[in-house]
């Protein structure tokens, strides 16, 4: 089984806990799919966030 890199994982963490404001430990805890999903879906809202700014200048 190959071991997920160290620096992927607190990418995606800081990712999530600049956005989420959640707990570390709350972060670490999560599974790497589960990762993956929050950081595509706080994604998705950044997209539909700058996209609504954008279209209301």
């Amino acid at each position: 089984m190959l071991a997920y890199p160290a620096e992927a994982i607190w990418q995606e963490v800081a990712f999530l806990a600049y956005h989420l404001h959640w707990p570390l430990d709350d972060l670490l805890d999560l599974e790497h799919a589960d990762r993956v999903r929050l950081i595509r879906a706080v994604s998705n809202l950044n997209k539909q966030a700058w996209e609504a700014v954008r279209d209301h200048a």
